[in-house]
């Protein structure tokens, strides 16, 4: 039990400033689009369901990249990786729409204006996380060569 235990916290460990920044960004957008997608789902549905339900999506990918920054390990930084990239990607696509008018949103979403509303954490962040997942990487693949030598 004591050796489990020992192993849990091992694999959670924080590993820097970095990783704490990171998830306190994520914690900070999945509380702030979790709060607003589920307000725009109760009472305002009917008058844009297309960019309310990609606020919600984006709460999802938010508490989807908490997670993974927190694991941090190789599971985490898969699941990381791809959480960040799509958001990033979403991010560009709907910031563009946005700007150049695009009717589908009218009213606006977590990612619209490249996420202007947010202070444009949802620019920024995925391309900070996605480094540091990168970075991460390297270092998960050679401490499980070193585990797996003992």
């Amino acid at each position: 039990m004591i050796g489990q235990y020992s192993r849990v916290n091992k694999t959670r460990k924080l590993r820097g400033d970095a990783q704490v920044a990171l998830l306190a960004a994520y914690s900070l957008l999945a509380f702030a689009a979790v709060g607003r997608s589920t307000y725009e789902l109760i009472f305002k549905f009917d008058e844009a369901p297309v960019a309310y339900s990609l606020s919600t999506f984006a709460a999802l990918v938010y508490l989807v990249a908490v997670w993974a920054i927190w694991r941090g390990d190789r599971v985490g930084i898969i699941v990381g990786r791809i959480a960040c990239t799509f958001e990033l990607v979403g991010v560009l696509t709907v910031g563009t729409l946005t700007v150049l008018g695009n009717d589908a949103f009218d009213v606006g979403t977590v990612w619209s204006y490249y996420g202007r509303d947010y202070g444009w954490l949802p620019l920024f962040v995925p391309a900070l996380a996605l480094w540091w997942l990168f970075k991460q990487d390297a270092s998960a693949a050679i401490s499980d060569s070193a585990t797996d030598s003992d």
